[in-house]
């Protein structure tokens, strides 16, 4: 089993090999030649990705500067940034894995390095692995069939034919339910049909809880029985519009996956892993209770964690581990299984770096054929960026603070709101912004934007209450987001303070914010349902293409209060 000490060694080594910024080979795009050879270990091998979003070619992805943890997560994965992560794991500063795990120097770093990504390139990789592991499987944690126009303009299409040569064997899901209950089941009972196996055991009929999918699989490698139990998110109807799976029940469910997990068992599988869309925090409370999982494969909160917590319940440990987004990381886990059990494991979380890998041919041609009916839209120049824009972080990002700007510009309002999204790729300073990058943060089925008059009373509610979403100290409470994004109106936050206590200070142009005053506030996204607006990228589109140059702004960030030195927020920040 490898420890911490040895995968701090791992990367002393790799380090060492000339993976630092200021190596010549680097600077030239080069890796040392074993950089993606990975030995055989064992006789059972799990790849896993997770979050794609839809990102079939490489794309640049900063990670957060603010990923505050509460309670017992305070300095704990996920909750590491910057410097505080890179010490944690032994990461050399300036490397490539500095810039693939953080956001540090990362204009400097996307430049050196290039862009992250692309299923021609992770195609590749997942051959390359695959090739020294025979029978590895491949799991794919959801989040797929979103995140790009022609994900939104195929139905999904598109990435389900991708999955399917990109060879994924098991799959659960989150966003691909805001296609409709129908879209989904077809895919699965049609599309899937011999190729891929989608397990979902917290996903029932409302009417008599019979399951919607399998709830897991059990698959033979090298004569070591596997079982996969399938967690979709638990919080589908709340995030997203319940109308579009208005038949289903969702949720946690421990006690129905301690029932799987348990009868797996009894069918033989020596290993019993969880593909989960529930997002770290949850998956390490789960971990603590529901017993008999060697390892849960996460997904949702974006998490790119280099080594797997260890989580001890009470019957053994399960090894909690999460892969990142964007098509960014390849997780391998690999088990050597002796008499029935786990004797030792191995994992490593591979940065797909698109310049370092050769395209596989037959992907990138379904590519090209998926692309090319919507090249003219797709390539729209709508304007150029002056700054460095991304959407990442707990509070906001920059193309977060162009979307808010655009909506109070067009929509005439005092203020506006952006849903906590953690999906949508970087731009750099210099960067043509096209139609295609903007529907990579926009892309929705639901994306009507409204205006709406509130009350200074009703504001603070909401933003109570997606705050309480985010860092409610018990994680069953969070959903994984990311703070609404809020703009024309400044606060301060304390996070560790309870619900109705968070949010204070609230002005507007420089005066308070009152509660029984009315103000017309614009957003987008609204999960009821009959909301028809404008769509949201029309109306980014319309500001884009007036301003023609997005200079530098000012991020509309809290002030954050009340937390100490936190390591899920950069120096300087709080």
């Amino acid at each position: 089993m490898m420890n911490r000490r040895e995968f701090l060694q791992i990367l002393a080594v790799a380090a060492a090999s000339g993976m630092a910024i200021d190596n010549k080979q680097a600077l030239a795009g080069n890796a040392p030649s074993g950089f993606y050879d990975l030995p055989k270990f064992g006789n059972v091998s799990l790849l896993h990705m997770t979050d794609c979003h839809a990102q079939l070619l490489p794309i640049y992805f900063r990670e957060p500067d603010v990923n505050i943890g509460v309670g017992a997560a305070i300095g704990q994965p996920p909750h590491l940034v910057g410097e505080y992560l890179l010490k944690y794991y032994g990461i050399r500063p300036g490397t490539r894995e500095a810039y693939a795990f953080t956001y540090l120097d990362f204009a400097a770093a996307a430049r050196t390095y290039g862009k992250v990504g692309g299923f021609a390139y992770l195609k590749t990789l997942v051959d390359k692995v695959r090739a020294s592991r025979p029978g590895s499987l491949l799991l794919d944690g959801g989040d797929t069939w979103q995140g790009s126009a022609t994900s939104l303009w195929t139905n999904g299409q598109d990435m389900v034919d991708a999955a399917k040569l990109l060879g994924v064997n098991v799959m659960t899901g989150h966003w691909e339910f805001t296609y409709g209950a129908e879209r989904v089941k077809h895919v699965v009972d049609n599309d899937f049909k011999g190729h891929i196996d989608f397990v979902a055991q917290n996903i029932k009929t409302n009417d008599f809880g019979d399951p919607v999918f399998k709830p897991y699989v059990i698959k033979t490698m090298n004569g070591v029985q596997v079982a996969i139990i399938g967690q979709a998110f638990p919080y589908t109807p709340i995030a997203n519009p319940r109308y579009m799976v208005p038949d289903w029940s969702f949720g946690i469910n421990d006690d129905n996956m301690q029932k799987v997990v348990n009868e797996a068992r009894a069918k033989g599988a020596q290993v019993v892993v969880v593909l989960s869309h529930n997002g770290m925090d949850v998956d390490l409370k789960m971990a603590t209770r529901v017993t008999g999982i060697d390892a849960i494969f996460g997904g949702h909160t974006h998490d790119g964690v280099p080594q797997p917590t260890q989580v001890k319940n009470a019957k053994g440990t399960t090894l909690v581990t999460n892969a990142g987004s964007n098509g960014k990381f390849l997780g391998v886990m690999d088990f050597d299984v002796k008499n029935g059990k786990i004797a030792a494991w191995k994992y490593r979380l591979l940065p797909v770096f698109s310049n370092l890998l050769e395209p596989d041919a037959k992907m990138a041609k379904l590519i090209e054929d998926v692309r090319a009916p919507y090249a003219s839209k797709l390539n729209e120049k709508l304007a150029v960026t002056e700054e460095l824009l991304y959407r990442r972080g707990n509070f906001n990002g920059t193309f977060d603070q162009l979307i808010l700007d655009a909506l109070m510009a067009v929509k005439g309002a005092d203020a506006a709101f952006s849903p906590g999204f953690r999906w949508g790729t970087t731009l750099l300073s210099g960067d043509v912004i096209t139609m295609d990058h903007l529907m990579d943060q926009t892309a929705i089925t639901y994306p009507s934007t409204t205006l709406t008059e509130m009350t200074g009373a009703t504001i603070k509610s909401i933003m109570e209450d997606v705050c309480d979403n985010l860092f409610n100290a018990d994680p069953y409470y969070q959903q994984g987001g990311d703070m609404v994004r809020v703009g024309g109106i400044q606060y301060a936050v304390a996070p560790n303070n309870k619900i109705g206590n968070r949010i204070s200070n609230m002005t507007l142009k420089g005066k308070p914010v009152m509660a029984s005053k009315k103000y017309k506030v614009a957003g987008w996204a609204p999960v009821g349902e009959g909301v028809s607006g404008t769509p949201i990228w029309d109306v980014v589109a319309e500001y884009l293409r007036d301003i023609k140059v997005v200079k530098p702004r000012k991020l509309n960030e809290p002030k954050i209060v009340g937390i100490g030195k936190n390591p899920g927020i950069a120096p300087g920040i709080a």
